[in-house]
């Protein structure tokens, strides 16, 4: 169940950082109010998550999945560029969590 909350708060970290973006500064009401939402589902989702996975390890997760995430959407929603140093870093990240998750002894 672990992992699953861990999905979740990873869904929650993508859209914090998308709706960051959409806040303008913090200056939109809407987009403020659904960023700071998305901020505590995420938080929350990774403590429970945490209860069993070590931190450094669902933490890692956490942020470079949602790193991941933010910039292939971003790509959808805001038009940025897609380079082949992007998706080398991509790889680098999943390998790096992957690596992560098989030597956790999880």
């Amino acid at each position: 169940m672990s992992w699953i909350y861990l999905a979740v708060a990873v869904v929650f970290e993508i859209a914090f950082a998308l709706g960051t973006n959409a806040t303008k500064g913090f200056t939109r009401l809407w987009p403020s109010v659904f960023t700071l939402l998305a901020a505590a589902g995420g938080v929350f989702s990774l403590s429970l998550a945490l209860r069993t996975i070590e931190v450094g390890v669902g933490y890692t997760i956490w942020t470079g999945m949602g790193s991941i995430g933010t910039v292939v959407f971003a790509s959808l929603v805001y038009r940025e560029k897609l380079t082949l140093p992007k998706l080398l870093s991509f790889l680098s990240i999943i390998a790096g969590a992957v690596t992560l998750r098989l030597s956790s002894g999880a």
